[in-house]
């Protein structure tokens, strides 16, 4: 009984750190606003057009990418920073690939938005507008 008790335990500390983290990056990343507001703005436009489950699934996934990039980018920041307070050339390097992998899900993002969301928001708009 102890061992799972410890066990149960350990868990609440590891999601309480994960939340610490998570709240971390929106507190102090300002793209981690530009993220929520467009992951709120999809996922209200997704029930709007009643997209099928496979379309969820996707644009979960794409979203869930986006946030994993931001986070990872926010954790070597802060590890290149406490590794190489000075600057130096390698430390950018290795903030300006982090950068750039948000970048690459952000892009990728918006494609898939635009390939999933876009068809049915046509056609719920022409619907709208009588076209």
């Amino acid at each position: 009984m102890n061992r799972i008790w410890n066990f149960l335990v350990s868990r609440v500390y590891a999601f309480r750190h994960a939340f610490r983290g998570w709240w971390y990056v929106v507190r102090t990343q300002h793209n981690a606003w530009i993220h929520a507001v467009v992951t709120t703005l999809v996922i209200l436009m997704a029930f709007w057009l009643r997209l099928p489950v496979q379309d969820w699934a996707v644009l979960l996934l794409t979203i869930a990418l986006v946030w994993t990039a931001e986070f990872i980018n926010t954790a070597l920041e802060a590890v290149v920073d406490l590794a190489s307070p000075q600057q130096h050339p390698l430390a950018k390097v290795g903030k300006d690939v982090g950068a750039a992998a948000v970048l690459i899900a952000a892009l990728t993002s918006i494609l898939v938005g635009l390939l999933i969301l876009g068809p049915p928001l046509w056609e719920k708009l022409k619907l709208v507008f009588g076209y």
